[in-house]
């Protein structure tokens, strides 16, 4: 067997381990990295094109962060948060345009109005009320609203076109939004990184084993798919960035900070249409209000997509029951991860979310005329012929104890990570790749603490992302000048 070590060893070849790597690289170029992929190519999971919604998740369409209570009080603390990460990820991607790592901003990201749209009186009052709230804070003073149907059908013609004339309709609308292709803006990073001293990619290796080192850090063993050929690789750091396996991974290292968490797998499905005569029509992502009972991820939209340079149209996703934590997993992935220690937390959310549960049963029983419905709502004048079927990514949504020691299903995103800093794990969802950047500026906040102080690393940082340390929610000027750089960079403003 072959043994080799690093000082950081990357399982998940996504959104997320190429970020941290590109960071770390950028922080301090003499580090070892190698990724393991257990695929044959990198960012085919859940960072590929077609296994996500690839909207740069800033919170002004996306209807499901900002609750209402019953009292009709909106909450927009989580889409502030989400709107400041994103931005983050818009500083970095802007540094890595201006160095020359990455290309032509148009090749993963291009400007995509953001817009929500309801229907029905109380969705329509619903809506007013949450432009109202978040057009007050400087992080989404730029957003519009308006409930007239002319000016409605401006911003949305496929939308608006055959619509009843009587129906109370709204909208909202932020120019500035973006349609993300982030399997190619992964792609781009782990190229450039691959060209760098120190860095490897080992595609088709699965990980075996993982266990502390006697002598510090982790021993991996890694097997290749193909040849069968396994090789231990001994590292300073490990992090598990590989989507929906990133649990079952996280729990073979037996770290106390795994204890109590479990997983909620959700699978998804797309409407397509890459018809030039309908793709011309619409350029925006409009987001609606969820069905009751639906899982976040399962908000219908209907979307701009540029996928390795192609336009098409999304609708969707239709949300189903699986078992499985990955694409191209195993339908075993959600049995083999029950443990003692999240038996009780696993058990409680099955009790207590029985809605969603049917709710994802009965979508996977949806028949094809049932999905050409539910895109009429958002597509009057759809037709069957120009919309096919594929199939989306896994999402892993995040089972963890409660306050009483019981469970609860949380849809987000979160890092675990040891106490001595050696190993963390990204879990979670949406928003996911979005706000990959922010994440792993996290995780290496946690685990590289020491280099931050002694290193010079915060300083870097800094010029990588020019508002590091500091608050976007907080500090309008310090959000202009930042929003204005990066995002005239990247081709958001006109």
């Amino acid at each position: 067997m072959t043994v080799k070590s690093v000082d950081v060893l990357l399982v998940g070849a996504g959104a997320m381990s190429s970020t941290l790597a590109m960071i770390l690289k950028q922080l301090d170029p003499s580090l070892k990295i190698t990724v393991v992929e257990r695929l044959p190519s990198v960012a085919s999971e859940s960072t590929d094109g077609w296994n996500n919604a690839g909207t740069g998740h800033a919170a002004y369409c996306e209807l499901n962060y900002t609750p209402e209570d019953q009292d009709g009080h909106v909450d927009i603390s989580k889409a502030l948060t989400i709107n400041s990460s994103f931005e983050i990820s818009l500083q970095f991607w802007s540094h890595l345009v201006n160095k020359g790592v990455l290309p032509e901003p148009s090749n993963f990201i291009n400007r995509t109005p953001h817009m929500s749209f309801v229907w029905g009186e109380k969705n329509v009052n619903f809506l007013r009320n949450r432009y109202l709230k978040m057009s007050q804070h400087h992080l989404f003073e730029q957003m519009e609203f308006s409930d007239d149907a002319e000016t409605l059908r401006q911003w949305m013609p496929l939308v608006m076109n055959g619509r009843k004339s009587d129906e109370p309709v709204a909208g909202t609308y932020v120019k500035h939004g973006s349609d993300v292709d982030f399997g190619s803006l992964a792609r781009y990073m782990v190229d450039h990184l691959s060209k760098q001293d120190d860095f490897e990619v080992l595609l088709n290796h699965d990980v075996e084993d993982l266990k502390r080192s006697e002598s510090g850090g982790w021993s991996v063993k890694v097997e290749d798919r193909s040849s069968g050929k396994e090789t231990r690789i001994k590292s300073k750091f490990v992090f598990l960035g590989a989507g929906g396996g990133a649990l079952p991974l996280l729990q073979r290292s037996g770290i106390d900070e795994a204890d109590g968490y479990g997983g909620f797998p959700v699978s998804g499905q797309w409407l397509v249409c890459t018809d030039p005569e309908v793709v011309e029509q619409h350029h925006a992502k409009v987001y609606g209000k969820a069905a009751i009972g639906a899982p976040p991820m399962s908000v219908p939209h209907l979307d701009t997509r540029v996928i390795n340079g192609k336009r098409g149209l999304l609708f969707g996703p239709f949300a189903g029951f699986t078992t499985k934590f990955l694409k191209k997993g195993s339908i075993m992935d959600l049995p083999l991860s029950v443990r003692p220690n999240n038996l009780l937390p696993m058990m409680s959310v099955g009790k207590n979310n029985m809605d969603l549960t049917r709710y994802l049963i009965s979508e996977v029983f949806q028949s094809d005329g049932a999905r050409m419905e539910a895109l009429r709502q958002y597509f009057p004048q759809a037709q069957d012929g120009n919309w096919t079927l594929a199939d989306a990514g896994k999402r892993v949504q995040i089972i963890k104890k409660d306050e009483k020691g019981k469970g609860k299903l949380e849809f987000g995103t979160e890092i675990v990570a040891a106490k001595d800093g050696s190993i963390a794990a990204l879990l979670g969802a949406s928003p996911g790749a979005s706000t990959a950047v922010h994440a792993m500026i996290d995780v290496i906040e946690r685990c590289f603490a020491d280099r931050l102080e002694q290193d010079g690393w915060k300083q870097r940082l800094k010029e990588m992302v020019p508002s590091y340390g500091e608050s976007l929610k907080d500090d309008a000027e310090l959000l202009k000048r930042v929003r204005d750089e990066s995002h005239k960079t990247l081709g958001l403003y006109e």
